[in-house]
């Protein structure tokens, strides 16, 4: 079975599961489905915005489908999490990949 299907099925369990939402919005982006992992992010960071880990996933997706205006509202969500939450790491990759967007 494909591990995205495992994942569906773990999610039926657990829908609102955030590393579970993670993994498929991960593995729909890998398939090409970027839809679906748009909008499972979308899910999870309305749900849990303190996920920081996915703000840049959904912010490049964004990219990816020329949506930069809500790429870069989404670093900046991403940011203010990072930063509330003390994460400097994920700030950093965070604002890297913001400056580069604003910039193009």
């Amino acid at each position: 079975m494909e591990r995205i299907e495992k994942i569906k099925q773990m999610l039926e369990t657990l829908p609102n599961d955030a590393f579970l939402l993670h993994a498929f919005a991960l593995e729909s982006k890998k398939i090409g489905n970027l839809i679906d992992a748009r909008d499972t992010f979308m899910r999870l960071l309305e749900n849990q915005p303190d996920y920081v880990g996915s703000y840049y996933h959904l912010a490049a997706i964004l990219q990816e489908l020329n949506q930069t205006s809500e790429a870069i509202e989404w670093y900046e969500k991403g940011m203010n999490a990072a930063k509330k939450a003390g994460d400097t790491h994920t700030f950093n990759e965070l604002r890297a990949a913001y400056d580069e967007c604003i910039d193009l």
